[in-house]
């Protein structure tokens, strides 16, 4: 195999890493598609991949936010224990189905042969969707609160569902609100508007310093 012939493939591949064999083949007219691909792929050892997905592009200054984060979660946890994992209270927004049919299986119930064949009309999934709040702890869920359809979470709304958590953490965690909440919500602008920051600081929380750009904790 000519390796002069290899060389200048290998050169208008470092040009252009999207080629396609038939493109190649412009630049080579003297050479077959079968002959340009073998040279690709056995002589060069070329493989075509995909770029590997990542959520975020994150700057230096996003990784060392990260850092300093996951440290600081470390160090608490370090000097309190299980007691800080106690405080801690997390939660998210979702979409949830308006409407679950029920499957065919769901429907089955114990018949003789001989009795009337149930009939039952096929129905798919609604495309109907409705937001809610979701709040747990490690003990498990505390608050799941349905937005009105047709309705967003904006700072008004997200204020209500936090009053709705402070009575649901003071029945289900007797002794939570004394110990002090720990709150970690990711940096939405209803997470971050001045009423519910001053609703916060009202109920005697502590909110956990959360980097931006970082994953929700409900995608974990």
């Amino acid at each position: 195999m000519n390796e002069d012939l290899v060389h200048a493939v290998e050169v208008n591949i470092r040009e252009n890493r999207r080629f396609t064999i038939t493109s190649l083949s412009v630049h080579f007219p003297q050479i077959s598609p079968s002959f340009l691909h073998e040279i690709v792929s056995d002589k060069l050892k070329f493989r075509k991949l995909c770029a590997h997905w990542v959520p975020k592009i994150l700057t230096e200054e996003h990784k060392l936010k990260w850092q300093a984060g996951a440290l600081d979660f470390m160090t608490r946890y370090s000097e309190e224990g299980d007691n800080f994992l106690s405080r801690v209270v997390t939660g998210d927004e979702t979409c949830m189905l308006h409407t679950t049919p029920e499957s065919k299986q769901q429907s089955m119930d114990w018949r003789h042969t001989s009795s009337p064949t149930k009939t039952k009309f096929k129905q798919t999934t609604s495309t109907r969707k409705i937001m809610c709040s979701v709040f747990w702890d490690r003990k498990g869920f505390l608050l799941v609160d349905f937005v009105p359809q047709g309705s967003t979470i904006n700072a008004g709304v997200y204020c209500d569902t936090l009053q709705k958590l402070h009575c649901a953490i003071q029945s289900k965690r007797r002794g939570m609100l004394s110990w002090g909440v720990v709150m970690i919500q990711d940096n939405t602008h209803p997470h971050t508007a001045t009423t519910m920051q001053n609703l916060i600081t009202t109920f005697g929380w502590e909110q956990f310093n959360h980097p931006p750009l970082q994953p929700r904790l409900s995608a974990k």
